[in-house]
Formats: structure tokens, sequence, C-alpha cells
């Protein structure tokens, strides 16, 4: 090989830049100042255009990786699993990782500690799926008993809610007497629900459609007392017959509830 194309191919290792090479040494016979330009040409053009896409794909997988909303997010629904399956106290920080496919320093980047993440779930999950659950559907209704007899018939009885439990009374009855954060976050739910229960039945009360021996806030705390009891028996029994006997008994409950002349079974 000449000194020429020696000096040409020196430090390149690809094959690719090789051919290159080769191709500008035999234009140097004819002119050397146009092979040099040649040469010069191609090679950057083929560096250049892999430090694109190099810089693009980094770029995507940056968004991908860096995106705090997202892990958020992931990190929360991963905690509420492990939590619904193991309870807070048995809940594994290395299970929720994996489950969130991120790593401890994410986790501490957003939540100063276990208990931290663990109000956050009891906020942002459970508190909203019980205001999906009961709450809203009160705000749609035309008559209070179809509608809550009609929340009491759409409680879940599949088998893994039933062994699994309410996930806001299963919290209630583990923190509630260990935690300040957690009782107070998990009391705050029930009076909402309580509240929502009760004033639709005192409005129910105005309109004739609720008997007036009732006592509105008396009657939503028994309401709930029904839906959690019912759900706690089911979840020891391992049952989904013992929940849907519940739901049975506790829409007929409902319908007791109208005045004398107005009943229709549940």
């Amino acid at each position: 090989m000449s000194k020429t194309l020696q000096r040409l191919s020196w430090g390149w290792n690809l094959p690719n830049h090789r051919v290159l090479a080769i191709k500008a040494y035999k234009k140097l016979d004819r002119d050397k100042g146009r092979a040099r330009f040649c040469l010069t040409i191609r090679v950057l053009s083929f560096i250049l255009v892999g430090m694109s896409v190099a810089r693009k794909t980094s770029k995507g997988k940056a968004t991908r990786l860096r995106d705090p909303e997202r892990t958020r997010e992931r990190l929360l629904r991963a905690a509420f699993r492990e939590f619904y399956r193991s309870g807070f106290q048995g809940a594994s920080l290395d299970t929720i990782l994996a489950g969130a496919g991120v790593t401890k320093g994410a986790l501490y980047h957003h939540f100063d500690s276990k208990e931290a993440l663990g109000y956050a779930v009891v906020d942002e999950i459970i508190a909203p799926d019980v205001r999906a659950q009961w709450l809203r559907p009160l705000q749609r209704r035309d008559d209070p008993i179809d509608a809550l007899i009609g929340i009491v018939k759409r409680i879940s009885v599949r088998p893994p809610d039933v062994r699994g439990g309410c996930p806001l009374n299963n919290l209630a009855q583990e923190m509630s007497p260990l935690d300040a954060g957690f009782r107070k976050r998990l009391a705050t739910i029930f009076h909402a629900w309580r509240q929502a229960v009760a004033s639709v039945l005192r409005e129910g009360q105005t309109h004739g459609s609720i008997r007036r021996d009732i006592e509105p806030d008396d009657a939503a705390g028994l309401l709930i007392a029904m839906v959690e009891g019912y759900g706690s028996l089911a979840k020891n029994a391992q049952d989904p017959r013992v929940m849907k006997a519940g739901i049975r008994n506790i829409a007929d409950w409902l319908g007791s509830l109208r005045p004398p002349g107005n009943r229709r079974r549940g």
C-alpha cells in the first residue's frame, strides 16, 4: 500500500470508511485536490448523519425517561396495587419500584418516605375512586333511592375484588390505629361519602320521596356500615355469594326508606 493510501486509511477501522479512502486514493492520480475535497465531504456527511440520528434517539429516550408526571403516576399505581395485595406495612418498596419500572432515586425524588407515598395513594387514587363510585352518580339522580340502589348493585362481586376487599376499608382497618396521617385522610373520605348520601336523603324528604321519620345522617352512616360490613364478611369468607346476599339486603333496606304506599322492592 502506498504512503498516500496509508495516510488516508490510518485510524479507520470501519469497512465503510476504508472503502471511502480507497476511492479517494484512486482519484489522487488524476487530481489530488479534488480527491481530498471529495473525501472530506463524504466522511463528514457520514459522521454528521450518524450524529444526527444519535442525538434524535437520545433526545427521545430522555423525554420518555424524564417525564416526571408519568413517573409519579406509575409509582402511585404500583404502590396502590402493592398496598392492596400486601397491606401498607407489608408492602415492599422493591416490588413497587419493579412494578413502576423506576429507580429508588426516582421514588425519593417524588416522595420523601413510604408514608408520603401512602398518603398520596389515599389522596390521589382511593379518594377519587370513592367520589366516582358514590358521589358523582348522586349528582345525576332523579330519585335518591333509585340512585343509591343502582350504586349498590354496581358493587363488584368479582372474586378478585371480593378476596381483596375494599381498599378504603382495608387501609382504615390497618392504619387508622397506627398513623394519624392515614386516619385523618381516610376520615375525610368517609365524611364526604356520608355527607353526600345524607344530602340526597334530606333533599328527598323535602320532595316526599323519603320518609320523614328517618334521620338522614344516621341512615347514611348505616348504609356505609352495611356496605363495608358485608365487604369485610365476604373478604373473610373469600366468597362472592356473601357480597351478593349483602347487596340484596342493602337494596331492600334502601327501598324501605320510601314513604308507605310508595315502596317497591329494590
